[in-house]
């Protein structure tokens, strides 16, 4: 591997654990199957969408990233939520002048715990002088009924990579909109903080540094010293955001939108820049792609893809 192309590397990878800090709300968890070996943290790698399996090897290189934390917290208006585990996957196609774009699974990038947000219902809104939300309010004493749980959801493509912050600190790596889903019987299926059209978007930045090491190995993922695929390993970083603003909440009353005034006005929202805040501790990310696509050329994406169905226990 040449030193342009492991810095390239380095570079995309670092970047991609920013990512990871992306899930620390939640979401759903499908099943996954398992690889072997090396191959092993990139389960949901979209190794078949038509962009990774079009890269040639050439001018375009396809790769795998998984990143994953097991602890974090995300600060919106007056509100923290304290997150579980948390994993990023996607595909990237890297460019010959170093430039990049990604590339998400069908289901989406991010699965992690479903978090709770502090107080549950009681906290978010109660107590009210609103006569409607007073009535709420005093049903809340079952615990099931005043339970909120959170889920981050992209609405848009990660933009604005900068490969040269993903590998130093204080620098915004990559940009990414989102939305959070707030549920709750009271609050109704569609209860969002931030939409499509006036999303969170999150500038993360590395706080500290990661430590990296290479690796390679066969391609089913067996070890090997000299194997056809290449991870690098990227552990350890603490990577943050302080930039972003948050919009009110929307939606939320049974899909009418009778309690946002409520819910914003206890919780501080909008946010305005400054005032929130991301964290996700010790990510462990990993990267992986062929050691030399341009020996395959012009069937990397293809043998890639290949190679990851080889691995599938």
């Amino acid at each position: 591997m040449s030193l342009a192309s492991s810095r390239t590397r380095l570079a995309t990878f670092s970047a991609l654990t920013a990512l990871g800090a992306f899930a620390s709300v939640g979401t759903a968890t499908a099943a996954t199957p398992q690889l072997n070996g090396g191959w092993a943290p990139f389960t949901r790698c979209p190794v078949d969408a038509p962009a990774m399996l079009a890269a040639d090897g050439l001018d375009l290189s396809p790769q795998c990233v998984s990143s994953s934390s097991v602890s974090g917290s995300i600060k919106l208006g007056n509100t923290t939520v304290i997150t579980g585990k948390t994993n990023l996957q996607m595909g990237v196609v890297q460019n010959a002048d170093g430039t990049s774009s990604v590339v998400a699974p069908p289901a989406g990038s991010i699965i992690a715990d479903s978090a709770t947000v502090p107080g549950g219902l009681l906290g978010l809104m109660c107590p009210s002088d609103i006569p409607f939300i007073t009535d709420i309010c005093r049903q809340l004493s079952d615990a099931k009924l005043n339970k909120i749980t959170a889920t981050m959801e992209s609405v848009g493509t990660p933009s604005d990579f900068d490969q040269i912050a993903g590998v130093l600190t204080d620098m915004p790596i990559v940009t990414l909109p989102v939305r959070i889903h707030l549920e709750n019987p009271f609050l109704g299926s569609n209860c969002y903080i931030g939409t499509k059209a006036n999303p969170i978007v999150l500038r993360p930045s590395n706080k500290t540094s990661p430590d990296f090491s290479v690796e390679r190995y066969n391609a089913d993922g067996s070890p090997n010293e000299e194997g056809d695929m290449s991870r690098l390993n990227i552990l350890g970083s603490t990577q943050v955001d302080t930039t972003f603003a948050v919009p009110g909440a929307s939606g939320c009353g049974l899909g009418l939108g009778l309690v946002n005034g409520a819910v914003n006005l206890k919780t501080g929202l909008p946010s305005a820049a400054g005032r929130n805040s991301l964290t996700l501790n010790n990510t462990q990310t990993y990267l992986t792609g062929l050691y030399a696509p341009g020996l395959v050329a012009p069937d990397a994406g293809k043998v890639l893809s290949r190679n990851w169905h080889s691995a599938v226990k």
